[in-house]
């Protein structure tokens, strides 16, 4: 509950503060990662100061990989009262081996693109039902 000194902040004061569009601010709150405070009597949204602290932690989790509905999971957790970071580090778990299998695929196409442009002839020839040869595995003799 909002008490009578409390600061709220317009929805224009919270973007010049956090850096964060306004339409994007409006896009967490229809997804429930944000809730405004109350509305002035002409509409506008009103948002407690805490708004900040959340809009920082939603743009770090985003930078850290973790989806917007991952950090709504996350978001539920802490506004019950408990500390979410068990869930966090499950989740930073997660997008490690996510990034590990992926820089093991990565590896893997360089290594075959490599393979392709070391042996890599120049062909005018037209190959029927081939596009180019040499990456479609079929033997260019010549």
């Amino acid at each position: 509950m909002l008490t009578q000194n409390e600061k709220l902040l317009l929805i224009g004061q919270v973007t010049d503060i956090s850096g964060i569009p306004i339409r994007t601010i409006r896009y967490y709150e229809s997804l429930g990662l944000l809730k405004s405070s109350r509305r002035t009597e002409g509409g506008f949204r009103q948002f407690s100061l805490d708004v900040l602290t959340r809009l920082a932690f939603i743009k770090r989790a985003q930078n850290l990989g973790l989806s917007l509905e991952e950090i709504g999971n996350i978001l539920q957790v802490y506004d019950q009262g408990q500390a979410p970071c068990g869930e966090i580090k499950e989740k930073l778990e997660d997008k490690l081996l996510h990034i590990d299998r992926q820089i093991d695929q990565l590896l893997t196409l360089r290594s075959e693109i490599k393979g392709l442009l070391s042996g890599w002839k120049n062909t005018s020839d037209r190959y029927e039902d081939t596009i180019c040869p040499i990456i479609q595995n079929i033997s260019v003799s010549g």
